[in-house]
Parts: structure tokens; sequence; C-alpha cells
């Protein structure tokens, strides 16, 4: 049976480790192909375990976390993913940033990707300061080698979701893609919304 869990803040830290395995093995398909590691993965989330406004949402099948997302506010995250924001002159104190949106294959099809989104738009609205909620996703080539036949992005889902692409919105992120010796940089694109 599934069950949901809830963390805060420091309150991540007890379920970092899980939460570290799961992004690498979920960020490691199409269209990320990120090559992560522990360390890397417990520097990233330390954003997230100083923010006393972060939530992490898990979901669970008995003592292993099988699918997780993450927000925080947009004033709590680094650097490069404000930048874009204050370039735009967007007030980064309005904007709830949500970070991953990941779940095991097996799980997919449950409705979790619905509620992973109603929890964190829940969460941000729960401020009453908030106006926007963002998050990015990585842009490939159309014709890039490593992209499945039956690839199907997510951007229907997300604009059933009340989402909009903004292209004047977009960091460039660099991490160390599958069979790659070097990281490279990628470019990393919004999706808006108004709450």
């Amino acid at each position: 049976m599934l069950t949901y869990k809830a963390f805060k803040g420091k309150e991540i830290q007890s379920v970092i480790l899980n939460l570290a395995q799961l992004r690498i093995i979920v960020f490691k398909d199409y269209p990320y192909l990120y090559e992560g590691t522990i360390v890397h993965e417990q520097e990233y989330l330390q954003t997230y375990i100083n923010s006393e406004n972060a939530l992490l949402f898990s979901v669970w099948d008995d003592e292993k976390m099988v699918g997780a997302t993450t927000c925080i506010p947009l004033f709590d995250e680094t650097a490069d993913v404000q930048e874009p924001f204050i370039k735009a002159g967007i007030n980064i104190e309005t904007v709830f940033y949500f970070g991953e949106s990941i779940l095991l294959s097996k799980y997919r099809g449950l409705g979790i990707g619905n509620r992973f989104f109603e929890e964190r738009e829940n969460h941000a609205r729960s401020f009453e300061t908030f106006e926007k909620t963002c998050f990015c996703s990585v842009v490939r080539p159309e014709n890039h080698l490593l992209k499945p036949q039956n690839y199907q992005p997510h951007d229907i889902f997300w604009t059933k979701r009340g989402y909009q692409k903004d292209e004047s919105l977009q960091s460039q992120f660099d991490w160390l893609d599958i069979n790659e010796s070097e990281s490279t940089v990628k470019p990393m694109v919004y999706w808006v919304k108004n709450i």
C-alpha cells in the first residue's frame, strides 16, 4: 500500500539519502540523462533543508521512497534560478519555485503527478503572499541521439494544470550526462502559473 509523507525545511534532512537516490534513478532517463552522485545530490538538496518554508512531499511503498516532489520560495533558491526572474523585473518575493517531480515508472499513471502539483500549489497558497508558481524543464534538441522513439514530453499535462511556457525565462544549468566524461551546459525553460 502506498503512503504519503510530507517534510518541511530541516525535516528533509532525515530522508535526504532516499531523495538523492531516487533523483539519480529517475533523472538518468531522457530528457535529463543525468549521471548523478550522492555527494552532489546532498549538496544540491541542502538549499531545501536550509529553507524553513521548503516542502518535500513524498510517496512510499512500504519503506521505499518511490516518488517525491519539492517546492521552495524563489527567494530561498540559488542565484542561477532567481536570475531570469530578476532580469525580467519579476519580484522573486511573489514566486514559489517547484523543484523536481519524480516517480519510478512502475507507479506512473495512478494520478500521483496531479497530487504532487496539488500539494505544492496548496503549500504555496498557504502563505497568502505568493502570486505565481513555476518550474523549469530541460531543452533538448529534437534529434537528440538518446531520445526514445516513443518519448512524450509532459507539455500537455503541464498545460492542463494551467502552466504556460515562458521562453523569455531561461536558466543555464550544467551536469554530467550519462556516457560522457565532462559536464555540459543545458538550457532550462520555465513554466509559470498565477495562483
